[in-house]
């Protein structure tokens, strides 16, 4: 007999998330109070949300051994929000492992070579597990620079409005007073 109660694989299914980095956030700003002092979320906190949301933690029927994340489309990458010196100091280190190639990197030039969709995917990868999911994980988050990006379809949406932008909150009071008005 299964153990399993419900549709799995509508469980398994994955789910495309959009997040920006410029617009503020209440949950993860730095700032909680007062409401017009919020901030965008800092690199951390953006990519500590990114990496629960690539392992599938947010779901209920998540395993550590289960590759059943969600995809994640990351805009205004270009915008990153850091605290205090962390653009200018932050430094990134490679090495190929023969004597004396340790080469080094600062965040403000590994934006302006790269881009902020790298820094964050860096930000993004120490954050996952170290095991073989990690770059199956990686492949499906999707950063790029500005407002555009070609997932646009993809992207969940609730009575027609895409989950995260404003006024979605509305439409889902209205589908709820409904329901409850007909029960």
């Amino acid at each position: 007999m299964s153990q399993t109660v419900g549709a799995t694989r509508l469980a398994y299914s994955r789910v495309w998330h959009h997040i920006s980095a410029s617009t503020p956030h209440q949950t993860l700003s730095t700032i909680k109070a007062p409401p017009e002092a919020v901030t965008p979320p800092s690199l951390g906190r953006l990519a500590s949300r990114i990496a629960t949301i690539l392992m599938g933690k947010h779901k209920p029927i998540w395993d550590p051994s289960t590759d059943c994340g969600d995809y994640v489309v990351v805009t205004n990458c270009a915008a990153l929000y850091t605290t205090g010196q962390k653009k200018y100091r932050k430094t990134y280190y490679r090495h190929n492992t023969r004597p004396g190639s340790l080469q080094t990197i600062t965040m403000d030039v590994l934006m302006d070579k790269f881009g902020g969709a790298e820094v964050l995917r860096k930000a993004v990868s120490g954050m996952l597990p170290k095991n073989r999911l990690r770059d199956k994980r990686l492949a499906r988050l999707k950063a790029f620079e500005g407002d555009a990006h070609p997932y646009k379809q993809n992207l969940v949406r609730f009575g027609g409005k895409v989950v995260g932008t404003s006024g979605w909150e509305d439409i889902v009071k209205a589908v709820r007073e409904a329901d409850a008005a007909r029960i």
